[in-house]
């Protein structure tokens, strides 16, 4: 059986950032450690070097120089898999949190669990993809309201065409405020997270426009999607994706952070995990859902969840799937015209997926909150990771 080895209860910051964008929480938090009682999946990730997949090695030595240098400033985790193989994994020392908690310096490792953040958003969607598979949800045109008939008050209007696929594209259409300052009792996510009831608090949120119109940020759509899970399979996120996501990939121990006071898993950016159950989640998607053999999430839902549905960004050249972010590659490095799929969290933790090139990266960081560091994760692509194997 799952058990909890331990629980860590602290007062939450009023400046605690949760997701790729600022997230805050009010109230404890716990942390709670998970152990599958699954059998553990054979180690299926192949291990290769630079040199075998076209990869120069020693741009990557130069890599990892700046980084011990500080340059790229506190980087704990740098994964490369090229061509089905990893061929780079290497771990830092810096300083850390667990959700806004100080870790002081840590000496990162394999072995060791890290804040994902908002990628916590990515697992949920895979979820729920899991749960459409097991016949647990209809699909993703089901109506929202299908799934929580004790607010049906809140059913009117455009409100009542809102679906499972406005959640997950985040094009609800819903009145959402994550912009202020944490300390405004205006922040949607405050509001949220101290209500005695969360769902209700984002089902009551009056309509700005009809769902599907325009992406805006919003972990109260990702909290639904869990939610749903929840009332669907009788789970909750954490206890289903331990079952039939994290078993399977033989991913044995994780945390997710429960909100204040409750044993609610934060959906939207409460996930621990380590850098290399990340590069398997990473690989599972990259064989469109396969993993051993198996056809773990559907193919079909593999090619939805990394198409752009919605175009935004300063150039209109950002697009979003199923809580996944559609880049270009051109952005990264110069004729690379094709998207370049990220699950993005809060202190530059990235999975990246380059499908053309056979690539997958995954970074860790403890950059929490930080908006304007120029040498992040992204620097690492364009300075190194691409120039190791286009130059």
């Amino acid at each position: 059986m799952k058990t909890n080895t331990r629980n860590l209860i602290v007062v939450a910051k009023l400046f605690l950032f949760l997701s790729v964008f600022v997230i805050p929480v009010l109230g404890c938090k716990e942390q709670n450690l998970k152990k599958n009682d699954k059998p553990k999946a054979q180690e299926v990730i192949e291990i290769g070097t630079p040199d075998a997949v076209g990869i120069n090695a020693a741009i990557l030595a130069d890599m990892e120089k700046e980084i011990i240098a500080n340059t790229y400033p506190n980087i704990h985790s740098v994964l490369i898999s090229k061509s089905g193989k990893l061929v780079y994994e290497k771990y830092f020392k810096g300083v850390d949190e667990i959700w806004g908690d100080s870790l002081g310096m840590v000496q990162h490792s394999q072995e060791r669990l890290h804040d994902v953040r908002s990628i916590s958003k990515s697992i949920v969607s895979a979820c729920v993809g899991l749960a459409i598979k097991q016949g647990k949800i209809e699909d993703v045109d089901q109506k929202v309201f299908d799934f929580f008939p004790e607010h049906s008050v809140y059913n009117v209007g455009l409100k009542s065409d809102l679906t499972l696929r406005h959640l997950l594209t985040m094009t609800s259409g819903l009145e959402w405020n994550e912009d202020v300052p944490y300390s405004d009792p205006e922040n949607s996510e405050i509001r949220m997270t101290s209500s005695p009831d969360p769902m209700e608090y984002v089902l009551s949120r009056p309509m700005e426009i009809a769902p599907g119109k325009v992406w805006k940020y919003n972990g109260g759509t990702t909290q639904l999607l869990a939610a749903i899970i929840k009332k669907t399979t009788g789970l909750a996120v954490d206890e289903f994706a331990g079952n039939y996501l994290f078993g399977p990939l033989g991913i044995e121990t994780f945390e997710w952070t429960t909100f204040p006071g409750t044993e609610m898993p934060a959906a939207a950016s409460g996930l621990r995990l380590r850098s290399q159950d990340l590069l398997k989640f990473g690989i599972l998607y990259a064989q469109n859902g396969q993993w051993e053999g198996e056809q773990l999430l559907p193919e079909a839902w593999i090619t939805a969840s990394m198409k752009s549905y919605v175009k935004f960004g300063r150039n209109n050249n950002v697009g979003y799937g199923y809580q996944f972010w559609i880049l270009d590659a051109s952005t990264i490095a110069e004729n690379q015209n094709h998207p370049l799929v990220a699950a993005f969290g809060n202190g530059d933790q990235r999975n990246y997926w380059d499908r053309p090139n056979q690539l997958i990266v995954v970074t860790t960081a403890g950059n929490y909150n930080q908006w304007t560091i120029r040498k992040n994760s992204e620097a690492l692509l364009k300075d190194y990771i691409y120039p190791s194997f286009l130059d």
